[in-house]
């Protein structure tokens, strides 16, 4: 592409530019590929993208063993700066599989489920072609739109971890729970273009009752005042009253400025009891 230089008019040559972008017709044919280039990247379609880098086997009672796998989501098509993973038994996916069938028998026909390893066959090439096997599975899994919609796809990336951290929370031990919760809202935000956007909102409160009960009530606004835009959005008082509860509690702290968030929270309590953050969190996956 060629951009033919116009006859230079002196007249012009000494008015002042106008104000906003340049034309196209002033551009340069490399500052024209560079606008398409950013153009291109930022339409560029995000994606998810699984891999399973290494397993481990682990010994149970009675000396069985188990084959565990890590499995690692990331984003494509941006540059995602953190690679989250967790580790999911042969018996999470077959749950995952059955649950998915269920509901999407037709969608998913062409999707198999690699079989189990048999019980003691764990050399190195049987594990990493199972390795791959899954891999191979949970791609054509997302390709599928009812898939990357499903709670079931959710519940089976982060249940786990959510059960361990609320675990870890109720007896206390609020740093490790931090840490595992973290992880959890990595993997929902990768998540949120397909699942419900109100998806963060457990995983954000239960982040704001650790870091409050840590005595760092700027991480424990920071977490509250992400989730309560959803929970105004789509109507989950019993969320959103709790929620203002702590900003408030948090902002008389911080010295900020919470008489709205005071006076949405006056109302809300019109309609009935608040519930505090924590006793709400507390209740969660027991």
């Amino acid at each position: 592409m060629f951009v033919m230089a116009e006859p230079e008019d002196q007249t012009e040559k000494n008015q002042k530019p106008p104000d906003g972008p340049p034309s196209c017709s002033s551009l340069t044919t490399k500052e024209l590929q560079q606008n398409l280039k950013a153009v291109k990247k930022n339409n560029q379609l995000v994606k998810l993208v699984f891999e399973i880098p290494s397993t481990r086997i682990i010994e149970e009672v009675l000396s069985k063993y188990v084959q565990v796998y890590e499995v690692v989501v990331m984003r494509s098509g941006s540059f995602d700066s953190r690679r989250v993973s967790v580790e999911r038994r042969y018996s999470d996916f077959l749950r995952l599989h059955r649950d998915l069938l269920e509901e999407f028998q037709e969608e998913l026909e062409d999707v198999v489920l690699p079989r189990k390893l048999l019980s003691g066959n764990f050399c190195p090439e049987a594990i990493g072609g199972r390795r791959l096997a899954l891999q191979d599975y949970l791609a054509a899994l997302y390709a599928a739109r009812c898939v990357r919609r499903s709670p079931h796809f959710h519940r089976f990336l982060t249940q786990p971890e959510q059960r361990r951290a609320h675990g870890l929370l109720r007896a206390g031990r609020f740093l490790l729970a931090v840490q595992l919760l973290q992880d959890v809202l990595e993997i929902e935000e990768k998540l949120l273009p397909w699942q419900n956007p109100t998806l963060t909102v457990p995983t954000l409160s239960a982040l704001a009752v650790c870091y409050r009960d840590l005595k760092e009530p700027e991480r424990a606004f920071a977490a509250a005042q992400r989730a309560l835009p959803p929970t105004r959005r789509y109507g989950l008082d019993r969320y959103r009253a709790s929620l203002l509860q702590l900003l408030v509690d948090s902002g008389y702290e911080l010295g900020r400025p919470v008489a709205q968030l005071q006076e949405e929270l006056t109302l809300l309590r019109e309609r009935g009891e608040v519930t505090s953050l924590k006793e709400l969190v507390v209740h969660e996956f027991t």
